[in-house]
């Protein structure tokens, strides 16, 4: 029997277990799975595509792997943009892997995609401030527009995706 997840209305049943068996690899629990679910719900405008790709940047796939990440990794992001996305699940789980135990919550599994520094931070945790180029790229996540953007803003439209994810039609 599949449980459900959020979003899992959205995606394969196939999907759904490799998502299951990744927490399981790495020790998560369900509410993991459904972080995970709503991140890369998130990151794909909800397409759970793995050639899902930034067009500001080398970003592709269910969790944005960048160029360098994906090197780091010993892949590239046109290889991980030509798999199908349970098999992309096996490159996703291998990228938390580092980190697995100190993803807590929801945001910091968010800040291991698009932060690594700000797991097990506070969520007034300061990630950018004015003056700074990753500032600059960001402060649309700014959202008291006080020239700094902390992991509970950076983090603010993931929760927003958990939510609808777990809501009736899109959880499954």
């Amino acid at each position: 029997m599949i449980r459900t997840i959020a979003w899992g209305a959205k995606v394969s049943p196939e999907f759904k277990l490799r998502v299951f068996l990744l927490c399981d690899n790495l020790g998560w629990t369900a509410a993991h799975a459904n972080w995970l679910m709503a991140c890369m719900a998130f990151e794909t405008g909800r397409t759970f595509s793995p050639r899902v790709r930034n067009p500001g940047s080398s970003a592709t796939g269910l969790v944005q792997f960048m160029d360098a990440t994906a090197r780091g990794m010993g892949t590239t992001t046109a290889k991980l943009a030509n798999m199908n996305a349970v098999e992309q699940l096996g490159w996703v789980e291998r990228y938390f892997r580092p980190n697995a135990s100190r993803i807590k919550s929801l945001e910091d599994m968010y800040m291991a995609i698009l932060w690594p520094r700000g797991v097990g931070q506070a969520l007034e945790y300061v990630l950018w401030k004015t003056g700074t180029r990753a500032y600059v790229v960001n402060r649309g996540l700014d959202k008291n527009r006080d020239g700094k953007v902390t992991k509970r803003e950076a983090a603010a439209k993931v929760r927003e995706q958990l939510e609808i994810g777990l809501q009736m039609g899109n959880a499954g």
